[in-house]
C-alpha cells in the first residue's frame, strides 16, 4: 500500500521486492528522469509501469472495468508524481483523458475498451484542420501540433473542422475530435524545447484516412456515461491535471532549497543560507503562498464533487471556481518556484542542479492556453455577472 497526499492507494505487488506498482513507478521515475529529457519522451516501459499503477484506468468508466476515481484523488497522484519530475507528471495526467472519451457513443467505447480498461489515450487538436465530408463521416488530413504522450498513445485525437452528424455544430469554440488508433497516425518528431523536454509533445500528421461519425466527438461536451465522474466538467478537469504538475514542482523547489540552508559555507566563504535573514523571510514566503493556493486548488473539486454526488448540476458559477483556481495555482507555483530559484544562488544555474530543470518545466506549464492569465479575465468576467469575451469556463 501506498500513501500518497495521505490517500492510500493500493495496487499489486511486486512478487520480488514487496513494492506496491505506485512505489515502483516512482522510484523509476525519479531515477530515470534525465532519460526522459533526453530520449524527448517517456518510453514505453515507463508507461507501463503507469498501467500497473493504475493511471491509465483512473478516468475508465466502471461499466468497462474503470477506477473512475475522484479528481482530487488523481489530482494528488499527479502532484506526487511532479515531485519527481515534470514531464513524467505532465504525461501520466493524460490518464485523465478517457473523460474527454467519454463523449463518443457508448458502443465506439466498448471497442476502445475491449482489450481492457488501461488504455493510453493522447492528442494534437491544434491547429484545427479542415475535413472531406463523407456519407457516415470524415476524410482528414493535417498536420496537428503539441500531441504530448504520442509515442506511448494507444489511441490519437486531432482536431477537425465541420458539424458533428447529429447536427449540433461546435459547441462555444471546442473542436470536434476524431480519433484514430495510435498506428493510423504518423508521429512528426519535432520536439525541441527549453521545459518540459520529456513530455513527447510531438507534431502529428495523417494523410486522407476516413473516420466514421462514430468516432468523432466535441471535445468538452456532455459524455455518454452516466456515472458521477462523467458529470464533472471534463474541460475543467484538464486544467486542474495540468496545474497540479506546477504543484508538485513547487513542492520540490521548496524542498530543494531548504534542504540547502545548512550547507557548511557558501562558494564565496558567506554564512550559510540558513544565517541569513533574508533567506528564512523569502522561504516562510513562499511556504505560505504555496499552501495557500494549494488549499483553494483542492478546495474547488472537493466541492464541486460533493455536488455532483449529492445529484447537484455544475453550473457556471463553479466550473468557474474549478477553472480559476487551476490557473491560479499554475501561476503562483511558478512564482514560488522563481523564489526557490533566486534563493538557491549561484549553485542552481548548473545543469547538473535539478532546480533550473524545475525552474523551466513550471514556466512551460503557465504557457498552457488552459492555464494563461486570460483565465483570470473569464473569471472576473463572470464574477461581475458578463458574459465572457471567449470561450470560458
Amino acid at each position: 500500500m501506498t500513501v500518497i497526499n495521505n490517500i492510500q492507494y493500493t495496487k499489486k505487488l511486486d512478487s520480488k521486492f514487496g513494492q506496491s506498482a505506485m512505489d515502483i513507478l516512482l522510484t523509476e521515475i525519479e531515477s530515470r528522469r534525465e532519460e526522459f529529457g533526453h530520449l524527448s519522451h517517456v518510453p514505453r516501459d515507463v508507461i507501463d509501469k503507469m498501467i500497473d499503477a493504475g493511471i491509465f484506468r483512473a478516468t475508465t468508466p466502471k461499466m468497462f472495468g474503470g477506477d473512475a476515481l475522484p479528481p482530487m484523488d488523481f489530482l494528488k497522484i499527479i502532484e506526487d508524481i511532479a515531485q519527481r519530475d515534470g514531464s513524467a507528471a505532465w504525461v501520466a495526467a493524460f490518464g485523465s483523458a478517457n473523460i474527454y472519451v467519454a463523449a463518443l457513443p457508448v458502443k465506439t467505447q466498448a471497442v476502445i475498451y475491449a482489450t481492457g480498461p488501461d488504455q493510453v489515450y493522447g492528442g494534437g487538436l491544434y491547429p484545427v484542420q479542415p475535413a472531406i465530408r463523407l456519407e457516415n463521416g470524415w476524410q482528414v488530413s493535417g498536420h496537428w501540433k503539441f500531441a504530448s504522450g504520442c509515442k506511448g498513445a494507444d489511441w490519437l485525437g486531432v482536431g477537425i473542422g465541420g458539424t458533428p452528424a447529429n447536427g449540433s455544430g461546435q459547441s462555444a469554440g471546442k473542436p470536434l475530435t476524431a480519433v484514430f488508433p495510435a498506428s493510423e497516425v504518423e508521429i512528426v518528431e519535432n520536439w525541441n524545447v527549453v521545459g518540459m523536454q520529456g513530455t513527447g509533445s510531438h507534431d502529428l500528421r495523417i494523410e486522407g484516412k476516413a473516420v466514421h461519425d462514430d468516432w468523432t466527438f466535441i471535445r468538452g461536451s456532455s459524455a455518454t456515461i452516466d456515472e458521477p465522474l462523467y458529470h464533472y466538467p471534463s474541460v475543467c478537469y484538464q486544467a486542474q491535471v495540468h496545474a497540479a504538475v506546477n504543484l508538485g514542482l513547487a513542492r520540490a523547489a521548496l524542498d530543494l532549497v531548504a534542504s540547502m540552508s545548512g550547507s557548511d559555507k557558501t562558494l564565496t566563504g558567506s554564512p550559510r543560507l540558513g544565517d541569513r535573514a533574508y533567506y528564512r523571510i523569502a522561504l516562510g514566503k513562499a511556504e505560505a503562498m504555496f499552501r495557500s493556493v494549494r488549499s483553494f486548488f483542492y478546495e474547488a473539486p472537493n466541492d464541486a464533487w460533493a455536488d455532483i454526488q449529492a445529484g447537484k448540476p455544475i453550473l457556471d458559477q463553479q466550473a468557474n471556481l474549478l477553472r480559476l483556481s487551476a490557473s491560479h495555482a499554475a501561476q503562483v507555483c511558478s512564482e514560488v518556484i522563481k523564489a526557490a530559484f533566486h534563493l538557491a544562488g549561484t549553485a542552481a544555474i548548473f545543469e547538473s542542479n535539478r532546480m533550473q530543470w524545475i525552474l523551466r518545466d513550471s514556466m512551460v506549464v503557465t504557457q498552457h492556453a488552459f492555464l494563461s492569465e486570460a483565465t483570470y479575465d473569464g473569471a472576473g468576467a463572470i464574477f461581475s455577472g458578463i458574459s465572457p469575451l471567449t470561450p470560458y469556463p
